[in-house]
């Protein structure tokens, strides 16, 4: 029964992330955060971008809280990997699939696809706003019916 608990923590962890990052996305990193993130929406000069500290402030989090929960597994150690993976999901699909940082990641999966017209549109600005599609792994449907 309490492994079921972990996993409902991790997995509810996951799916928190998702809207938690849509929403730091279009509120904090298009408003007052734009000049960190206004990296990413630029071309790259080398494999690293300033914007990327975000990352590095999530995966802080997430091994802060696992460190925490340790030696017990209390509840913020399944929430820190809850984090660390959507973390892992994230530089997949953002890094390694939409943007390319690694070069082998092709697929004709339509979800996939998706996605990544999606964030296509998300990059079409270089600017703060205008700007849509926020969320990593859910986009709106008009992305997945096109061919």
């Amino acid at each position: 029964m309490l492994l079921i608990l972990h996993i409902g923590i991790t997995l509810g962890t996951i799916v928190a992330m998702e809207g938690f990052s849509w929403f730091i996305h279009k509120y904090l990193f298009h408003g007052p955060l734009w000049f960190i993130h206004k990296s990413h929406h630029t071309e790259r000069k080398g494999w690293f971008e300033f914007n990327d500290v975000f990352s590095l402030l999530f995966a802080t989090t997430s091994l802060y809280l696992m460190w925490t929960g340790r030696l017990d597994l209390s509840y913020t150690f399944w929430i820190g990997l809850g984090i660390s993976i959507y973390g892992i999901i994230y530089f997949i699909f953002h890094d390694w699939f939409i943007h390319n940082r690694f070069k082998s990641f092709k697929s004709g999966n339509a979800y996939l696809l998706g996605i990544r017209r999606a964030h296509k549109i998300h990059h079409k600005s270089t600017e703060k706003n205008p700007s849509e599609e926020f969320g990593l792994l859910i986009a709106s449907r008009k992305y997945f019916n096109q061919k």
